[in-house]
């Protein structure tokens, strides 16, 4: 097979800057990451990842430093930022966060569909304790909403759970006040905390609250009870976005104009 960097645009770099969000990475964002590099170097292409957020130094900048000839983020970039890149001679500019749908919406409402296609009526929704973009968490609080509404059920109870077993419970007591019977967590980190709570108060899941959690990291499968949460294709995304990184830079038009994680449910006990 022909070298893909025989293709690209003379005097075009191999490097591909990854923009993701500052501290802390999540599992999904890791996950894609590594896919994402092993899918890139398949196409003799090398990955470069920049974490943004810093004030120190602009992707602009960033971009001049390593010579990339293309830049992708897991987030969609301000119309500025784009043109900017385009202007310091970025041959291609590409986005997982395109999609109009919103993907952290997207996510949630699986997560509260799937609960209340269970029958749960009161849904609670588990925000993240640790720092993380703010529109992110918000945007899933959004989808839980949008699930509910939809259902003409109140809209959810959100209480931040704290990675801590006793105040995970306060949580859970909490939601139990306000009937909650569900829990849609913010990530598998979150749910287990929120399992934790319901051991320390002597309840179980799903029995007294189901719990849903997201990223399917290695110990949702292991947790007591195994945890039932929302999985990605990263594998997939991954291999498709290399695709479209390596046509653009040849100067062609990408088969898929949208790149998806395709999110699905992965069914286990505690919901």
């Amino acid at each position: 097979m022909k070298d893909p960097r025989q293709a690209l645009a003379a005097g075009r770099s191999d490097n591909v800057l990854f923009s993701m969000p500052h501290l802390p990475i999540s599992a999904s964002a890791g996950r894609f990451a590594a896919e994402f590099a092993t899918a890139l170097a398949e196409h003799g292409l090398t990955m470069v990842a920049h974490l943004t957020g810093f004030p120190c130094r602009s992707l602009v900048d960033v971009c001049a430093s390593v010579d990339a000839s293309a830049v992708v983020g897991l987030e969609s970039f301000a119309p500025e930022t784009t043109a900017a890149l385009r202007r310091a001679g970025v041959a291609t500019v590409l986005s997982l966060g395109d999609d109009a749908s919103g993907p952290d919406q997207v996510v949630a409402r699986l997560q509260a569909d799937h609960l209340l296609s269970r029958g749960h009526c009161r849904i609670g929704f588990a925000p993240p304790a640790q720092r993380v973009p703010q529109h992110m968490p918000l945007a899933r609080l959004r989808g839980v909403e949008d699930a509910c509404a939809a259902a003409g059920l109140e809209p959810p109870s959100a209480l931040t759970v704290e990675p801590v077993a006793a105040d995970a419970a306060r949580a859970v007591a909490e939601w139990r006040d306000r009937s909650v019977s569900a829990v849609a967590a913010y990530n598998d980190e979150t749910a287990l905390a929120v399992l934790a709570g319901l051991r320390t108060l002597g309840l179980t899941a799903p029995d007294d609250m189901a719990v849903i959690g997201v990223d399917d990291i290695p110990t949702a499968a292991l947790a007591a009870p195994p945890l039932t949460t929302i999985a990605f294709d990263f594998s997939n995304a991954a291999y498709r976005l290399a695709q479209a990184v390596t046509a653009t830079l040849r100067g062609e038009q990408p088969q898929e104009a949208k790149i998806s994680y395709r999110p699905h449910v992965v069914e286990r006990e505690s919901a």
